[in-house]
């Protein structure tokens, strides 16, 4: 029993995603800023989640307000599904 290995515990390499905010040095989300929004919509039309974007808690609120007031100023639209309503 004397010559027994220490089990070795696997630990996955998170790797770090890189913030695309700071990357291109935004420091404020701006509505009108279309190109830079729909970087943070999915093709079905939904937001982003912050495990997937990579973005700071307060970025993320900051996109999220953006594209929710960009849908309502008609700038993106709420869906951008191929079927049509049910």
């Amino acid at each position: 029993m004397a010559n027994r290995k220490p089990i070795k515990t696997e630990k996955r390499s998170a790797r770090k995603r890189k913030n695309p905010l700071d990357a291109a040095g935004i420091t404020y989300v701006d509505y009108k800023d279309v190109n830079l929004l729909r970087t943070f919509i999915s093709d079905r039309g939904k937001i982003r989640s912050r495990r997937v974007t990579g973005l700071t808690p307060q970025q993320q609120r900051s996109v999220a307000r953006a594209i929710k007031n960009a849908r309502e100023m008609a700038l993106l639209p709420y869906t951008e599904g191929s079927r049509g309503p049910r």
